[in-house]
């Protein structure tokens, strides 16, 4: 089948009940049935069972737990660097935002305004800054965590389409990570204020976090928003900040000059959680380093 078909489907098929099925489907408690098809995953996909914290496919009750499965200690070391990769995965795209757009293919842009919910106030604090898009393969350990130290501000869960999230799909839909269903969280940190957005997409059951829970489903067509003013919700580097119900893609955006991403980055490189991102730069902190 062609890149163009498969993505030409995407826009017909139900990609909402698929992706309820799916969710109800991976975690259900099936026994055998359950067993044979996490064997069947890791062949397909080639997933090293030796990095996790629990290495036996035979003892996950649901699809979902092997899915967010930990890793072992000791898999993941933290470089020694301000910004730290949040996630295992692959480069997507990375770079500056062009005052508010964002590059996501050749062709194709969108708006950090789009991106966020809408927020032009929120979208303008990164005018000119940097973004990051990573995207999570099925292979991959499915665990997000800050790339910095960081004060939760705020949480919006923002209504969307379900396409596929892959470099196919990526480069066909036009603004297809502020198009796609997201939770965009807001912290505070060291570095000024950066935003990590968790992507949904086809079959993607749920995205959760450590401070909330499951935030989707359920799926009620709005945008909801939670504020944490009144509380202290601290994460540090390398933290465990949420996680993804089978695979998507996350996106950073942080103030002008406050990041220099790693000069080994590069589109379609893989990477994993820990690994260097970027330093801050002296511009923003007045270091003459």
């Amino acid at each position: 089948m062609s890149d163009r078909l498969k993505v030409a489907l995407q826009y017909l098929l139900p990609k909402q009940a698929i992706t309820a099925l799916a969710g109800k489907c991976a975690g259900a408690k099936l026994g055998s049935t359950t067993t044979s098809l996490i064997r069947w995953f890791v062949r397909r996909y080639g997933v090293n069972m030796a990095e996790a914290a629990n290495p036996d496919v035979a003892s996950y009750p649901t699809f979902n737990e092997f899915f967010t499965r930990p890793l072992r200690d000791g898999a993941r070391l933290l470089a020694a660097a301000d910004f730290i990769c949040p996630v295992d995965g692959a480069i997507s795209q990375f770079g500056i935002i062009e005052k508010d757009l964002i590059y996501q293919a050749k062709g194709h842009q969108y708006s950090t305004t789009a991106l966020v919910g809408g927020d032009a106030a929120l979208a303008q604090e990164f005018q000119d800054g940097s973004f990051a898009t990573l995207y999570l393969s099925p292979k991959d350990y499915h665990r997000i965590h800050m790339p910095c130290d960081g004060v939760l501000k705020r949480m919006i869960y923002v209504p969307g389409d379900l396409f596929s999230v892959n470099p196919t799909t990526a480069r066909a839909v036009p603004g297809l990570f502020a198009r796609n269903e997201r939770v965009v969280c807001v912290f505070d940190s060291p570095f000024g204020q950066f935003v990590l957005v968790l992507v949904g997409a086809t079959i993607v059951g749920s995205m959760a976090t450590v401070w909330h829970g499951v935030v989707n489903p359920p799926r009620l067509g709005a945008v909801r928003e939670w504020r944490y003013d009144g509380e202290r919700i601290a994460l540090q580097r390398g933290a465990e900040m949420g996680r993804f119900l089978l695979g998507s893609t996350v996106v950073l955006l942080f103030p002008k000059d406050a990041l220099a991403f790693n000069p080994d980055w590069a589109p379609a490189r893989s990477i994993l959680m820990g690994e260097s991102m970027g330093m801050s730069t002296p511009a923003r902190f007045g270091r003459s380093d």
